[in-house]
């Protein structure tokens, strides 16, 4: 999932949008006649566009704030040439790049697919063996050092929960804030004995990790039903690789039958994952630990941004609903739970 950004808030403006169109134009050949925002995900430093074009094309532009690195086009890349068809080939510049910079942006191009994501349209059976092929596939990729030496690998590091931590005691301080933070403070006190139970476990289960010798692959690291496209002629894609990391496989298939936004938590669509992914060994702990460990970095990123901010507008009910509802019956922490409790006999 995109990932809420605390301290920065980008606002669209007609002169960012035109820079764009010009952008499009001159460095992809382009000619845009409109640019439509599109409100997707929940990521504060990007902005998502569709271009049409004169030619009566559409493409996918998605404007990054900052120099980002190309490691997720180049693994995009690698994927497609390998002759995975569930990921969508990245438009390259007239010079041939993956990306563009401008200004304080980078800019990155895909054909336009129409679609609904995982999370308003459900896999049908087929659909969900060939996903489960798919991951199989992707986790087996053999990757050169090269590209190896680009991408983030796993640490099981403490940020997220000592971030979590770092907020206990403005929730045991006077309330204060605006009213979604007010909300949340009051939710947060009401769950405070599970949010402790989570990044206490995950610490244990961290320290357990931390002498285990386990093989790393290249994981997609947020492959939940949002990050599934779903086109025309069921033909799903998988999306937004801005994060691949270098872990064990656990950290990809943790969300099937992980619950994210209370869907693929049904037992049946576990089991035509795995027909298709094949037979192989899952590492209980690692599974629990990284179901634990996603509700604790959703619980620092909301958290800091409704509590230590008051940016976001209308977006922070938003915010507030999304944090709130991974703690409902078969929600994300029921699911985390259950994961490990067999860990915990």
């Amino acid at each position: 999932m995109n990932k809420l950004d605390p301290y920065m808030m980008l606002e669209k403006s007609s002169l960012l949008e035109q820079r764009l169109i010009d952008c499009l134009n001159l460095n992809y050949g382009i000619e845009v006649m409109t640019l439509i925002f599109l409100p997707l995900g929940s990521d504060m430093h990007a902005f998502i566009y569709k271009a049409h074009a004169r030619d009566q094309s559409s493409y996918f532009a998605k404007l990054n704030h900052g120099h980002a690195s190309n490691v997720g086009a180049l693994i995009i890349d690698l994927l497609h040439e390998a002759g995975i068809p569930h990921v969508i080939p990245i438009i390259k510049t007239r010079q041939g790049h993956f990306q563009h910079y401008f200004d304080d942006f980078t800019i990155i191009v895909f054909p336009f697919i129409e679609g609904k994501d995982g999370f308003s349209r459900k896999l049908n059976k087929e659909q969900w063996v060939t996903f489960g092929k798919t991951m199989r596939q992707i986790h087996e990729i053999n990757l050169p050092l090269t590209l190896q030496s680009l991408i983030r690998r796993e640490t099981y590091t403490p940020k997220w929960r000592q971030a979590v931590r770092a907020l206990y005691s403005i929730i045991e301080s006077k309330p204060s804030g605006d009213e979604i933070a007010l909300k949340l403070l009051n939710f947060m006190k009401t769950h405070q004995a599970t949010i402790h139970c989570l990044v206490n476990r995950a610490e244990q289960l961290a320290q357990q990790l931390q002498n285990q010798t386990v093989e790393f692959v290249l994981c997609h690291a947020d492959i939940h039903g949002g990050n599934v496209l779903i086109g025309e002629n069921d033909i799903f894609y998988i999306v937004d690789w801005d994060a691949p990391l270098l872990a064990p496989k656990e950290r990809d298939l943790m969300f099937i039958g992980g619950g994210v936004a209370n869907v693929w938590n049904n037992p049946w669509e576990e089991e035509l994952f795995y027909q298709g992914y094949g037979k192989s060994p899952i590492n209980k702990i690692l599974l629990a630990y990284y179901r634990h460990e996603r509700i604790i970095e959703d619980i620092a990123l909301y958290g800091q941004q409704l509590l230590l901010t008051a940016e976001g507008g209308k977006g922070r009910q938003q915010w507030y609903d999304e944090l709130a509802a991974q703690f409902e019956p078969q929600g994300v922490v029921e699911i985390a739970f259950k994961t490990d409790e067999g860990l915990l006999l």
